[in-house]
């Protein structure tokens, strides 16, 4: 069931949410059966969930998982009030990280192209499809422009868990540690330090209402501490 109220003043889901295979994919279906045209209504989307289920288990990866996929769902349930077409940012977050290997620059673009040859065997129109993509293609920058309520929505409530609390970001941080493995130290302090110096250079992280209001202070704070520990 979809939460229907807002997490008021709550910070973001922590990692700590184990999901379970079967619940994922009822919420894939969900989303797929209440975008796609009736026409094609006896294509089962069963095998395209279980497929993308299997690519956000893999191996290398340790924060971009099942887990961050059930955060990011959970938070666009909490956000889907201020979404244009909330279903299609669901499907979004579906294929958003669906290719993901940590030494490659292009997994954004290779996911809305997974996305591109997938929906459409699903049932989706050609215009769904494409603001699928587009979504997938918008987490390059998380800078959706001005009146994109269904870029706000997706860009953050996959930015929700730096609001996380602050045992809970730094499992984050740990996480994505994890999946660099192959850096060397000195080179990811430097790297990750960058990333975070632009992140606290924006005027802000979050687009939405609630984004704004509840977690764009938590989120500075908890940029600030990593960034401190990074550069100590």
């Amino acid at each position: 069931m979809r939460a229907s109220t807002e997490w008021l003043g709550a910070r973001p889901a922590t990692l700590g949410r184990m999901p379970h295979p079967n619940d994922l994919l009822l919420r894939w279906h969900q989303a797929i059966l209440a975008t796609r045209s009736p026409a094609n209504s006896p294509v089962d989307p069963t095998p395209y969930g279980e497929n993308l289920l299997a690519r956000w288990a893999e191996p290398q990866r340790h924060y971009h998982d099942t887990t961050h996929l059930t955060a990011v769902l959970d938070h666009i349930d909490v956000l889907e009030r201020y979404a244009d077409q909330p279903d299609l940012v669901r499907l979004a977050a579906w294929f958003h990280d669906a290719v993901y290997l940590p030494d490659r620059s292009e997994n954004e673009e290779r996911s809305a192209r997974l996305a591109e040859r997938a929906l459409p065997e699903a049932g989706l129109s050609r215009e769904d499809t494409a603001e699928v993509a587009r979504l997938v293609r918008l987490t390059v920058t998380h800078a959706p422009e001005e009146g994109d309520a269904n870029g706000a929505v997706l860009c953050d409530a996959d930015l929700a868990i730096l609001a996380a609390a602050p045992d809970a970001y730094a499992a984050y941080a740990a996480a994505v540690r994890e999946e660099y493995a192959f850096v060397p130290d000195e080179a990811f302090r430097s790297g990750r330090g960058e990333v975070l110096a632009q992140l606290l250079a924006l005027p802000a992280l979050f687009r939405t209402p609630h984004g704004v209001r509840a977690w764009e202070g938590p989120a500075r704070e908890n940029l600030e501490a990593e960034l401190t520990l990074l550069t100590a």
